[in-house]
């Protein structure tokens, strides 16, 4: 309890107590804590007792990069009352100066980077020709400086990779060092849920898994992430390119007789067979051997050869990523994805997995992980785990989907906020429901006309959250900006960072102005609107998933598993979008502000947040405001 930094607001004193306990006792908390209880500084001084006491770590995992920028904010205020040393940590995509530098290799992969990363650190030491010039300073400089800098400002990414820039040296590889000596490191999910980075992490760290204290913030992302890392896919895309490829750098046989491009041709031909036979709309479920057999049959060989064939296919691939490397490219190989598909696809268990055609303007095989407790597995060899969200209910629901142990337990703390400062109201006359708006064409207009009215007339930041980019690029197409008369910024999908937190930005000093964002999206989970920068939120729709083949793969297996196919696949996770974009709106004591959602089927969450129906809407948030 003596790191706390700050004076406790109501809930405080409790949630640190909890944290310590279950913390202390090396088991592992589930944790819903509402906007304002602090959170993030609460997990710190909750756990670093535990680790300073008894030589552990705290791995601080974040979903985004304003998350841990955070972090290393509150860290700054412990480390006033006790020395902590903390280190943040990102990807080469955003630290390393080269990438910065060098557009065509922010597509690498870390797998990718790390290769070209290391032919380019040995080049430097041996003083060749090509080698990174940032590491030949970066181990030719005063490290004792470096991590003076760093355990008394304990820096953000940003800052430090600003740092070393004015010194011409490499944030990246400053940091790898810097870890070991390191109490709290703040890192994106990925450096632990993917294996191969996790054991590099635990390296640099010099620690083991049965050492750490491992934080998951906006846990409520952990389920699908978890998925999503597990899964895999072959696009049409990709295919061609495995082509290009082939024309560069030759097309050997992988049997005999048969060439990588036998192999390449066949595929495509299944992929479009299984579109033909199993697609509708978005995607299909395909029978698990499907690829398998349509291989095996076309070219007359055994299971055991077209294992071989893979295997064959990756290692061609590998000599060409060899080759790039050596030249300084980015050693990237499409044969090797190839090959490394073919092995994935044939060791998938049907058990957690649902093989898919997924169709569109770059149609697919994949792989889908339906069962995120296999990625979460390694938290659970942890001497600790602390996993915590304003929206994680119902609580029980992510504790068996990650597999954490029923022993554990599992809190709520409610916000603090006076709850009369934030109101929610919906229309009755609208929804983003499918079979509606196939029979009724008018229903969008309408959504249109209320957001361009509460725009027009409210005079306040507003943002429009939608439940997809399909339906924010129907009202782009419908030339909604032309009616707006604010300046509008935007949510694109596949944004850089860096473009949408200047986004953000402009749309926070423009005042009034509007902001186009999605449901789930970055700006809908991750950053804060204090004061007047954010006053009233129109959500354009409930963000249902798309009925597909994917989310009814995913219903039945979680009805198998838990008996609660629809509640946990279906209502919780659209329950946490919603509260998570509605948590925009109060992020001090001091804010005030009003949400209009567009769609009657809000009235079906009225056990998770007060909502009102409202005949009419601008009236009602101009008679909100006005009566503050």
């Amino acid at each position: 309890m003596g790191l706390f930094p700050y004076k406790f607001r109501k809930f405080q004193e409790e949630l640190v107590e909890s944290i310590a306990d279950s913390t202390s006792s090396a088991s592992h908390l589930v944790l819903e804590s509402g906007t304002g209880t602090g959170k993030t500084v609460c997990a710190l001084a909750g756990t670093l007792d535990t680790a300073l006491k008894n030589d552990k770590k705290v791995l601080y995992l974040t979903r985004t990069n304003s998350q841990q920028h955070q972090v290393m904010t509150e860290l700054r205020k412990i480390n006033d009352i006790t020395p902590v040393f903390g280190v943040a940590i990102q990807g080469r995509q955003n630290t390393c100066p080269l990438v910065q530098r060098d557009p065509d290799l922010r597509s690498g992969t870390p797998e990718e980077l790390s290769k070209l990363c290391a032919e380019k650190k040995a080049r430097a030491i041996s003083d060749s020709e090509g080698g990174c010039r940032f590491y030949r300073k970066t181990i030719t400089s005063d490290f004792e400086d470096v991590e003076k800098y760093c355990r008394e400002n304990l820096p953000s990414v940003e800052e430090f990779s600003d740092y070393c820039d004015k010194r011409g040296m490499c944030p990246h590889e400053l940091t790898k060092d810097l870890l070991s000596r390191a109490t709290v490191v703040a890192a994106p999910y990925v450096y632990f849920f993917s294996p191969y980075i996790r054991q590099r992490l635990l390296d640099w760290m010099n620690i083991s898994e049965t050492d750490l204290i491992v934080i998951v913030d906006e846990a409520h992302n952990l389920p699908e992430y978890a998925r999503e890392i597990k899964s895999f896919k072959l696009s049409s895309k990709v295919i061609e390119l495995v082509n290009k490829e082939l024309d560069d750098f030759g097309n050997p046989e992988v049997l005999k007789g048969i060439t990588v491009r036998d192999f390449v041709k066949q595929i495509d031909i299944l992929l479009n067979k299984a579109q033909e036979e199993y697609l509708i709309e978005d995607d299909g479920i395909i029978p698990p051997d499907f690829l398998e057999a349509g291989l095996m049959s076309a070219f007359f060989i055994t299971s055991h050869a077209l294992d071989a064939a893979a295997e064959n296919i990756s290692e061609f691939g590998d000599t060409i990523r060899d080759v790039k490397r050596k030249k300084g490219r980015l050693p990237r190989s499409y044969i090797y994805s190839l090959g490394n598909f073919l092995q994935l696809w044939a060791d998938t268990y049907e058990e957690f997995y649902v093989k898919l055609i997924t169709g569109g303007e770059n149609p697919a095989f994949e792989a889908y992980c339906m069962d995120p407790s296999i990625a979460c597995l390694p938290v659970f060899s942890c001497y600790s785990s602390l996993h915590m969200s304003g929206t994680l209910s119902p609580l029980n629901e992510y504790r068996a989907s990650i597999g954490i142990p029923k022993e554990s337990r599992s809190i709520i703390f409610p916000s603090p906020f006076d709850p009369s400062k934030r109101s929610v109201i919906y229309t009755g006359d609208v929804t983003t429901k499918y079979e509606e708006l196939l029979k009724d064409e008018e229903i969008i207009k309408k959504m249109e006309d209320y957001t361009v009215s509460v725009c027009n007339t409210c005079n306040k930041n507003t943002a429009v959250f939608f439940s997809s980019y399909t339906l924010m690029n129907k009202f782009l197409e419908d030339k909604i900006l032309l009616r707006i008369h604010n300046d509008v910024f935007m949510e694109r999908k596949g944004m850089q960072q860096h473009e949408l937190m200047n986004e953000v930005k402009s749309f926070k000093s423009s005042k009034p102005a509007v902001l186009f964002a999605v449901m789930g999206g970055r700006i809908s989970e991750g950053i804060d609107f204090p004061g007047d920068e954010l006053e009233i939120e129109i959500l354009e729709g409930i963000p249902y998933p798309k009925p597909n083949a994917k989310q009814r793969a995913l219903l039945h297996y979680y009805e198998i598993k838990f008996g609660r196919g629809w509640e946990y696949t279906v209502k919780a996770p659209v329950t946490r979008r919603l509260l998570q974009t509605l948590g925009r709106l109060i992020r001090t004591e001091d804010d005030t502000g009003i949400a209009l959602i567009l769609d009657k089927r809000a009235v079906q969450f009225s056990d998770r947040f007060v909502s009102h129906l409202s005949e009419a809407p601008v009236n009602d948030i101009l008679n909100f405001f006005a009566g503050r």
